[in-house]
């Protein structure tokens, strides 16, 4: 792919070969962004995974301490009493069997996370064709399918990510925005590779976590030190 002439004078400007400690990348990054508009940063694990094994997926939520940045909307399908809690807890968009009936007949995926009480489930089951391939489909393991929408509804507007491994064994995550400080995205980052870590499956053998890249929406990547992960762990805690 030809990159324009900003993005080629951010690549001369640094080493894209060097990994850097996590601060620093964070700083390549932000520095590195040459655009009007607050650009999301984003990072991408590469991980020892054979993705095309069930017991080698990586999927889970984790909670960042400075959110994204993004203003995330949540839909939940459920019903009764509950349709009340999620929309107190501030969900955008609310319905059971008809919402379910009017996504089927074209209704725009206007929201980021799809939340589901349990018993809604085999009416969601329908639209697995249209949900599933955004990765908006409700599930347990995701914390989105749950008896208690309002909580759920809450931390997904505070900064809970739903992440997945792709079918390379990378998993795509966003850290925050170019506007964060850098302390800020070295904070989520922690969060994000402690999560990561956790999450390895038991049947993934060999190195697990292979390399880190860091970027900006229209920036080029940065390659993290993965020495230095450790350390930014135990500093999240």
């Amino acid at each position: 792919m030809a990159h324009g002439k900003k993005y080629r004078e951010a690549v001369s400007r640094y080493d894209k070969q060097t990994p850097y400690p996590a601060a620093q990348a964070v700083e390549l990054v932000k520095t590195l962004s040459s655009v009007k508009f607050d650009e999301s940063v984003d990072v991408v694990f590469n991980l020892g995974i054979d993705p095309k094994k069930a017991d080698q997926l990586v999927r889970g939520t984790v909670s960042l301490p400075h959110g994204t940045g993004k203003d995330v909307r949540v839909a939940v399908f459920t019903s009764g009493d509950k349709e009340a809690e999620a929309k107190e807890a501030g969900a955008d968009l609310v319905g059971g069997s008809e919402l379910v009936e009017a996504l089927q007949g074209g209704r725009e995926l206007d929201f980021d996370v799809a939340i589901a009480t349990p018993d809604m489930m085999a009416e969601v089951g329908k639209l697995g064709k249209i949900l599933g391939p955004r990765g908006l489909m409700p599930n347990p393991k995701a914390g989105t399918v749950t008896q208690d929408v309002g909580k759920a509804v809450a931390e997904f507007k505070a900064g809970r990510l739903e992440y997945r491994n792709d079918r390379y064994g990378n998993v795509h995550i966003p850290v925050g925005k170019v506007s964060f400080s850098v302390e800020q995205l070295v904070q989520n980052l922690a969060s994000i590779s402690g999560e990561i870590t956790r999450a390895r499956p038991a049947a993934s053998k060999g190195r697990y976590m292979k390399s880190m890249t860091l970027s900006s929406t229209m920036g080029p990547g940065v390659k993290i030190d993965m020495n230095t992960i450790e350390d930014l762990i135990e500093a999240a805690g």
